[in-house]
């Protein structure tokens, strides 16, 4: 491989027409629930510094519920993926920059379905200040979790492709 391909291959990610970032593993979630819709929120991956352009993202999540008076057997919710952790019970906005909302089917015995979820537009995200990371949230439905502080162990596998747009 010679010319434009190689020196790309071999560049820095801020000169790089497009990079993946791929994200595996699995993690615990803390979810407060104790009243209305149950929320929480983990990093699981930094995003590099500039104005990122997503161009697309893919992630399958599969959630297991602790056993629990506190948390229905067939519990149901929804998960998202962003730049900022969800701060209540809504994805919203920067919450869900990279994955939208997604529904996540009823549980069977605390563990829901493995569930595909995938961005629907590009969009660019001002991380010129490097502060930004990738945030995997979880909100677990009112009528399903009635306590605050219960943990979660989520399996995650997300790719997203990106390019980076200038930087300050």
């Amino acid at each position: 491989m010679k010319g434009l391909l190689r020196s790309m291959s071999r560049a820095p990610a801020s000169r790089a027409v497009d990079r993946k970032l791929r994200l595996v593993g699995q993690t615990t979630i803390e979810v407060d629930g104790a009243t209305g819709v149950g929320f929480g929120s983990v990093v699981i991956g930094d995003l590099p510094e500039g104005n990122i352009l997503i161009l697309g993202a893919v992630a399958y999540v599969q959630a297991t519920g602790p056993t629990s008076a506190d948390l229905a057997d067939t519990w149901a919710g929804d998960f998202g993926i962003g730049s900022t952790p969800a701060g209540d019970g809504t994805l919203t906005n920067a919450d869900v920059d990279i994955i939208p909302s997604t529904a996540l089917a009823a549980a069977t015995a605390e563990a829901s379905p493995t569930t595909r979820g995938v961005s629907t537009t590009a969009t660019v995200i001002d991380n010129t200040d490097g502060s930004l990371e990738v945030n995997l949230s979880l909100l677990v439905d009112d009528a399903n979790i009635g306590a605050d502080d219960l943990d979660f162990t989520v399996t995650y596998r997300v790719e997203i492709l990106y390019a980076v747009l200038l930087d300050d």
